[in-house]
């Protein structure tokens, strides 16, 4: 690539003190050894606001070392259409930069040349009107995805009883090999409690983080699980405090998710009822709180959203179900379900048809319009001993699953939340 005077490129770069690379990247451009201008960043949160600020950027060039440096920091690239060139030195063995998504690995002790070499393969120079490539963030893409069910419930309704017993009817299907997980992706975990787990870790928290910068491989996932086997399934314990959500880093949390669906045939994952977001209530963080839940019930096949019968629980969960919908959920995607049904066909007639009229007056249908009831049940003793559910709950849960996956199985699930436009991003609006 030949480029005019007016042409060069311009680099944002980010590394740890005292990196030789850094400084000698620093004067060949100042030298003019390379045709660039060499910004240098002391934060991920300063190349995030020059990203932000309009001006043109050819590619972001970081060290793997750098602190921040995730699938984060090429997503914030990524949504500017600026590539990353990611520099290492070898100690990381790991680092899967295909799976990050930049568009080039180069040795800490590169030259002009390699440099220029991977500038021009891959980055576009600056100066005249031209629109820089979009980069191709695939980390999501795979051959093949297990079922991804996700259960959320307002609190006291027995949602994490219903994953559980989801869990245990797929779990012992001979259809799924065995190869069936119950994460627990609550913000307030509590199936480590519920199966009298002795061990506090590995779980959620470290399996995101061995995505943040690789993707580990399905033993190395399974490895973050614990068997259980008088119910058919493997379980993956949740954050061990609810203030854990403020590690999870959202494009991490999402590699993770989809390494659990490399890894199992099916994920039943037991999420928290809050999924607003940013567009709902005004606030990013309350987004980012909720990213894990959010996550889960877009990318699911299935959402299944657990109520209970009576005035209040049906009043609560068509209240859920309408917040799910508004957070971009598919609505022929959710399984209603309503726990501790009176055991009078005429009173659960009653409750499945408030529930149909109260999402009808949203405009909401599901694709089963009858919910699944479930009666009253004792299942203290099954957590308290580490028993099985009976066949009675675990069946008609794992079947109605089984249905509306079948019905959907023609329309691909969403894999990733709606990205918040920065401003300005959009161009201006002129009158035609």
């Amino acid at each position: 690539m030949v480029t005019s005077g007016a042409e060069r490129y311009v680099l944002l770069g980010l590394a740890p003190a005292r990196c030789s690379w850094f400084d000698a990247l620093g004067q060949w451009a100042m030298s003019a050894t390379i045709p660039a201008e060499f910004v240098k960043c002391i934060s991920v949160e300063e190349i995030r606001a020059r990203l932000a600020s309009g001006r043109a950027h050819s590619a972001v060039v970081v060290d793997a070392l750098a602190p921040g440096f995730d699938r984060d920091l090429v997503g914030i690239a990524a949504r500017s259409q600026v590539p990353v060139i990611v520099v290492t030195n070898g100690r990381l063995p790991h680092l899967s930069p295909d799976d990050l998504g930049v568009v080039a690995e180069l040795r800490a002790d590169f030259s002009p040349s390699e440099l220029l070499d991977a500038l021009e393969s891959h980055c576009q120079t600056v100066g005249r009107a031209d629109s820089l490539p979009p980069v191709a963030d695939d980390w999501t893409q795979s051959l093949w995805f297990g079922q991804l069910i996700a259960v959320c419930g307002p609190g006291g309704t027995g949602a994490s009883s219903v994953a559980a017993a989801i869990a245990q009817g797929m779990g012992t299907d001979a259809r799924y090999g065995g190869q069936v997980l119950l994460a627990d992706c609550a913000l307030r975990a509590e199936q480590a409690m519920l199966h009298d787990s002795p061990q506090l870790g590995p779980g959620l928290q470290e399996l995101v983080e061995s995505h943040r910068l690789g993707r580990p491989d399905p033993n190395e996932v399974r490895a973050f699980t614990f068997d259980f086997p008088s119910r058919g399934y493997r379980l993956l314990l949740g954050l061990r405090q609810p203030e854990g959500w403020v590690a999870l880093r959202p494009r991490a949390t999402e590699a993770a998710i989809a390494g659990l669906r490399r890894s199992f045939q099916v994920v039943v994952a037991d999420v928290t009822g809050d999924v607003e977001g940013e567009k709902e209530c005004g606030s990013a963080d309350v987004e980012d709180r909720n990213h894990l839940a959010r996550s889960a019930t877009r990318q699911a096949n299935v959402t299944v959203a657990v109520g209970t019968a009576g005035l209040k629980g049906v009043h609560s969960l068509a209240g859920l179900i309408r917040r799910l919908v508004r957070s971009g959920v598919d609505q022929n995607r959710i399984l209603a379900v309503l726990n501790r049904s009176p055991r009078h066909p005429a009173s659960r007639a009653s409750s499945a048809r408030a529930l149909a009229e109260l999402l009808a007056a949203s405009g909401i249908e599901l694709a089963l319009a009858a919910p699944v009831t479930l009666p009253e049940r004792n299942v203290e003793e099954v957590f308290r001993y580490g028993t099985s559910f009976p066949e009675a709950l675990t069946k008609p849960l794992s079947q109605a699953v089984e249905s509306l996956v079948g019905r959907v199985a023609d329309s691909a699930p969403q894999s990733s939340l709606p990205e918040r436009i920065e401003p300005g991003s959009l161009g201006t609006l002129t009158e035609g």
